[in-house]
């Protein structure tokens, strides 16, 4: 199989590292000094699961997709921030040759609704999302550390695709160390990223602690708390669902077995506030948000958690 890999972050290296270790034909889209990286030391895996080293050399990268021969991919994979995912769709827009007829596009990105730019240019037949809940950092340009651990990766189809062919890649991922399946609940599954993302993206980036700080005072517990409760209000009166039946059971589990399980963990929002990088709090608070106005629901705590993390990147 071949898969072109877009965006060489934390979760992309890890991912393509699966692939390559396996013998899947990868090859990158990536351009300055993460191209120059991946050329000179390769590609990089360590930390909870076992080690991967791919050589240099191995993999392929390309600086632009109109360089890419027609029908080339199985799959592209989709592993950048949520902020550039307009600019990504509509490249790979302008560039549909590059994937077979009956290839695919995946998603693993944060938030909820990130299809939506890709499906301008893709039929929803072509458009598969990820839900990623494993921590990775990225050291080094070419190294991607695997910090935490809370449940497999899941691929699936909001549109209920065929998920046969998503076999081999949930596979090739799982098989190069990192675990993964595909699932007929994709939706559920985002939400419940979107409930744990929500509610400590934003909290550890403020306060500048890792996720298991929060719970250790009545103070970000309840702010914690009001989150969730205000989530679970949008997401129902939106149509949507997860794997709890109220806030109520979500937060037993969230603090008895999510937090515990990443206490360690420092968010990716916190990681971007201190490069000074654009955060992904639109396509996460965000949406919560814009979900609340458009049913006249009251968010007041994620809508002030929202406006001080977009404080925070104005004082760059």
């Amino acid at each position: 199989m071949k898969a072109l890999l877009i965006g060489s972050g934390a979760v992309g290296l890890a991912i393509g590292a699966s692939l390559s270790d396996v013998g899947w034909d990868l090859e990158l889209f990536a351009k300055g000094k993460t191209k120059e990286a991946v050329e000179k030391n390769g590609i990089v895996r360590k930390g909870l699961f076992p080690s991967v080293v791919i050589p240099a050399g191995k993999v392929r990268i390309y600086e632009k997709l109109q360089a890419i021969e027609e029908g080339h991919y199985d799959f592209i994979l989709v592993c950048t921030k949520t902020t550039i995912s307009a600019e990504i769709a509509e490249e790979l827009g302008h560039n549909k040759h590059i994937l077979k007829a009956s290839g695919k596009i995946v998603l693993f990105q944060n938030g909820f609704g990130n299809d939506e730019v890709f499906l301008k240019f893709f039929d929803k037949q072509q458009i598969y999302s990820a839900r990623v809940i494993t921590g990775f950092t990225r050291p080094e340009l070419n190294i991607s550390e695997v910090t935490v651990h809370a449940a497999p990766m899941l691929i699936g189809s909001l549109y209920g695709n065929s998920l046969d062919c998503i076999l081999p890649l949930a596979k090739g991922i799982n098989d190069g160390g990192i675990p993964c399946e595909v699932t007929e609940e994709i939706g559920k599954a985002l939400w419940a990223k979107m409930l744990y993302n929500c509610t400590l993206n934003p909290m550890g980036a403020i306060f500048n602690v890792n996720y298991g700080k929060l719970t250790e005072t009545s103070y970000s517990t309840y702010i914690m708390n009001k989150i969730i409760d205000e989530i679970f209000q949008v997401m129902i009166a939106a149509g949507y669902s997860s794997y709890w039946e109220n806030a109520e059971s979500y937060k037993k589990e969230f603090y008895e077995k999510l937090i515990p399980s990443t206490y360690d963990h420092r968010s990716s929002t916190l990681q971007d506030i201190e490069r000074k990088n654009k955060t992904e709090i639109d396509s996460l608070t965000h949406v919560i948000i814009k979900l609340g106005r458009k049913l006249n629901i009251d968010v007041p705590y994620n809508d002030m958690i929202y406006n001080i993390i977009k404080t925070r990147e104005c004082f760059y």
